[in-house]
């Protein structure tokens, strides 16, 4: 008897969209944001963006990249996902802002203009200056007394 030998074919499995990567440093927060361009959730360390960022302030503060370059409802055209540490909530937030816009340029990199004129590229280097020996906090010295 003859048996027949059948191949065998690989299916090739469906790669998840192309994405985006940008990353935002505001003081001591790092955030890797990972931008899909398809409609979807935002989630930062593996919670809803709108859990975590609850005030109507800190919505308008992490939409302001998209807002600026002309998407109104971020969530209907893109979703991301974004990993953030170190810091506090404002400087996480900052970061995140960052990262976003950072993504948006690979996206398109005629956006630069004017996500550059947004100040949403620029890095805000400014940190916690280091605490010197014999005084109080980085510049505080102890009270001088006369007598």
């Amino acid at each position: 008897m003859a048996e027949k030998i059948t191949k065998t074919t690989k299916t090739k499995k469906t790669k998840k969209a192309d994405f985006f990567t940008g990353t935002g440093r505001r003081k001591t927060s790092t955030a890797r944001v990972w931008l899909f361009a398809e409609k979807g959730e935002f989630t930062v360390n593996d919670k809803n963006m709108k859990d975590l960022f609850v005030s109507g302030k800190d919505t308008l503060d992490w939409i302001k990249p998209f807002h600026a370059v002309g998407v109104s409802h971020p969530q209907a055209k893109f979703s991301a996902t974004i990993k953030v540490a170190g810091g506090g909530i404002a400087s996480q937030l900052d970061a995140i802002q960052m990262g976003l816009a950072r993504a948006l340029l690979k996206y398109d990199e005629t956006l630069k203009p004017i996500l550059r004129a947004s100040g949403l590229l620029t890095r805000d280097s400014r940190k916690k200056e280091r605490k010197k020996p014999y005084l109080r906090k980085a510049r505080k010295a102890p009270q001088y007394s006369k007598r």
